[in-house]
C-alpha cells in the first residue's frame, strides 16, 4: 500500500498536465500513487494521463463524463490507498521536496491532521511571488482563522486519511470555493491544521477573465458562509466572526459585478452596482462612475481600461524589482 495518495482531477489541461504529473513522480518521497481522474476532457489529457500511467506503475488514471472538480476528486479519493491525500490540481506542480517536506511536519506534530503548504504564482502579473505569507505569521489556522481569513489555507494541502473518512469528500453541488468548504467542515469536526509556509509548488494563475471568475469565487464564498453558519449556531465566538465577514463580500461582490458589466458593456448593470456599491461604501470615485455609467459609459470604459493596464503594469514593474 503507498503511504500517499495524490488527488489529481483533470479537466482540458493538455497543456499543463504532464509537467504536473513530472512533479509527482520526481518527488523524493516515492511511496506515493497518483491518482488522475479525467473529468470528460475533450482533449489530449486522457491520452497524456494514460502515457504516464503505462510508464510509472503508480500512476492510476481514471474516466468518466464530465462532474465537475469536486466529483473527480471524490472519485479518487473512494479508489485511493495511502494513509495520506494530497491535493494536486492538474495545471499545477510541486518542488522535488514537497511531499518529504509536508509528512515532516506531519511526522514531527501527531496531532496535526492536515499541513496546509504555499507556492508561487505561475503565469500572470503575479508569477514567481509566493501565493502565501513566507514566513506567515499568521499561526496554525483554526476555525475562527479561516473565517476571519478565507486565505488562511492552501488548496496544496496533505490531510490523514481520517479527515476524509469522517467529514466525507468536497460538496458536489459547489462548483467554486469547495476547498474552502471542506477545510471549514474539517476544522468543525474538530481536526487540527498545521502550517508549511515554505514555498515548494507552483500555482498556476492566469489574468484572463478575472473579473467572472472574481464573481464566481465571491458568490462561492458568500454560499460557504451561509452553509457554515447553519453549522455553528452552537459557537457564539465563530458565529460573530462569520456574520461580521459576510457584509464584506456582499459589498465586494457587488464591486466585482460593477466590473464585469463594464467588461462586457452592459453599462446599466454596471450603473446599478455601481449605485448600490455606493450606499453601502460611499466615496466620491464611486459615485462619478455610476453617473458616468448612465451619461458617458464610452468614457467610463476607457478609464476602467486604463486603470486595468496601469495596475498591470505596476504588479508586473513591481515583480521585476529585486
Amino acid at each position: 500500500m503507498p503511504a500517499v495518495s495524490v488527488i489529481t482531477p483533470a479537466y482540458n489541461v493538455a497543456p499543463y498536465l504532464a509537467d504536473a504529473i513530472e512533479s509527482v513522480v520526481s518527488q523524493t518521497f516515492g511511496d506515493l500513487e497518483l491518482i488522475i481522474v479525467d473529468d470528460g476532457s475533450s482533449d489530449a489529457t486522457f491520452d497524456i494521463a494514460r502515457h504516464y500511467a503505462r510508464r510509472d506503475p503508480r500512476v492510476r488514471v481514471f474516466r468518466q463524463a464530465n462532474q465537475g472538480i469536486s466529483n473527480a476528486r471524490n472519485h479518487a479519493m473512494r479508489v485511493a490507498a495511502g494513509s495520506f491525500f494530497a491535493i494536486l490540481d492538474s495545471d499545477d506542480m510541486w518542488l522535488p521536496s514537497y511531499l518529504e517536506r509536508q509528512l515532516d511536519v506531519l511526522s514531527n506534530n501527531p496531532g496535526c491532521d492536515i499541513v496546509t503548504g504555499n507556492a508561487r504564482f505561475l503565469g500572470s502579473a503575479l508569477d514567481g511571488q509566493a501565493a502565501r505569507p513566507s514566513p506567515d505569521a499568521r499561526g496554525e489556522p483554526t476555525l475562527a482563522r479561516m473565517l476571519e481569513d478565507e486565505t488562511a489555507v492552501f488548496i496544496m494541502s496533505v490531510f490523514r486519511r481520517r479527515v476524509y473518512e469522517v467529514i466525507g469528500g468536497f460538496d458536489e453541488s459547489m462548483r467554486t470555493n469547495e476547498d474552502y468548504d471542506f477545510w471549514i467542515r474539517a476544522a468543525i469536526a474538530g481536526f487540527r491544521f498545521c502550517r508549511n509556509d515554505e514555498p515548494l509548488g507552483r500555482y498556476r494563475r492566469r489574468d484572463d477573465s478575472l473579473s467572472a471568475g472574481e464573481r464566481r469565487m465571491l458568490q462561492g464564498i458568500l454560499r460557504v458562509l451561509e452553509k457554515t453558519r447553519a453549522a455553528i449556531e452552537h459557537r457564539p465566538v465563530e458565529l460573530a466572526i462569520l456574520d461580521s465577514q459576510r457584509p464584506r463580500f456582499e459589498t465586494e461582490l457587488l464591486a466585482a459585478e460593477a466590473r464585469a458589466a463594464i467588461e462586457e458593456h452592459d453599462f446599466r448593470a454596471a450603473g446599478e452596482r455601481l449605485d448600490a456599491l455606493h450606499r453601502l461604501r460611499g466615496g466620491l470615485a464611486i459615485r462619478v462612475a455610476g453617473m458616468m455609467a448612465r451619461w458617458t459609459p464610452g468614457v467610463l470604459s476607457m478609464a476602467y481600461h486604463l486603470r486595468r493596464a496601469h495596475l498591470a503594469s505596476r504588479a508586473t514593474g513591481q515583480r521585476a524589482t529585486p
